[in-house]
């Protein structure tokens, strides 16, 4: 199958009747997307910086693979952090981290986008670079490499990894992707040109188009831009309305964290309990009809 990097899948093959669940890496689940590679413009690996388990109950995940492969000059992957038994045996035998869909190594993208869910998680991405055989510092990336993207709720406070990222999508995603996929394809292979024309995206933050530094205590003391493109502040992007929910999403193999269907029936919440990241990062609140879940919640059964 040319959709499929074959050298992969043998050294695959070899691994997977040594590790915990190996369908967490086999990929072919109902509703994953299997796009030619030569037919597409634009290679986008979607990254979630923990175990299969927990990122395909994420429900942000979703809506980007949907929104991605519903371009027809566009592919999106996934890939997930491998447990520790996976890693080792790839490290093991030089297999660098690959998207489950291809079995294409990481560094073959045009694009990797982690979803930053919560901070624990910063650590993996590293690991998920240092895998994938891509430089882990942004500065230390060639300029042909693959652009390396954090959004998410986790990058509303994006300064603790800013050097480790090409850019940022502050907020939600729904309305700048289709103004971002345009320039990623046109700029392709050119990482440098690419930031600065994107820079200039309201919600878009590129770390090294801007001087940061910090008091003593770690507080932010100074955030300017170094460049032109730049703009002073980055204004958290807001979804005016929900777009229609994902009715098809990838199926799993096997049992993860939420292991249903699941329909987004609001988002953000009008008690603003203090402990809640979401009350405060997805506010205002924006809900769905009842015809529109329910309809929804057919589709997905169906």
């Amino acid at each position: 199958n040319p959709c499929y990097n074959a050298p992969a899948m043998d050294k695959l093959d070899s691994i997977l009747w040594h590790v915990t669940k190996p369908a967490r890496y086999t990929g072919g689940e109902l509703n994953s997307v299997r796009k030619e590679w030569n037919a597409t413009a634009l290679h986008v690996v979607l990254a979630y910086p923990d175990v299969y388990e927990i990122g395909m109950s994420s429900m942000a995940l979703p809506i980007l693979y949907d929104v991605i492969n519903r371009d027809r000059d566009s592919l999106a992957e996934h890939v997930f952090a491998p447990w520790v038994d996976m890693e080792a045996a790839m490290r093991q035998r030089g297999l660098p981290l690959f998207s489950l869909e291809s079995k294409r190594p990481l560094s073959d993208f045009d694009v990797v986008g982690f979803s930053l869910s919560y901070e624990l998680t910063f650590t993996n991405v590293l690991n998920m670079l240092d895998l994938a055989a891509i430089p882990v510092l942004a500065a230390d990336r060639p300029d042909t490499g693959p652009l390396v993207i954090g959004g998410g709720g986790a990058a509303m406070n994006p300064e603790p990894v800013a050097d480790f990222f090409d850019l940022f999508v502050i907020g939600e995603a729904e309305d700048i992707l289709p103004r971002l996929l345009p320039l990623l394809r046109e700029y392709r292979g050119r990482r440098r040109e690419l930031c600065r024309t994107a820079a200039s995206l309201p919600g878009v933050y590129v770390p090294a188009f801007y001087d940061v530094t910090y008091r003593t205590d770690g507080a932010l003391e100074r955030f300017e831009p170094n460049r032109p493109e730049a703009t002073p502040t980055i204004q958290r992007q807001i979804v005016a309305r929900l777009p229609p929910p994902v009715v098809a999403p990838v199926v799993p193999y096997i049992e993860i964290v939420h292991d249903h269907a699941a329909v987004e029936i609001q988002r953000g919440c009008s008690r603003g309990c203090r402990f809640c990241q979401a009350t405060t990062l997805y506010r205002p609140v924006r809900e769905r009809s009842h015809e529109e879940v329910i309809d929804a919640v057919g589709a997905l059964l169906e």
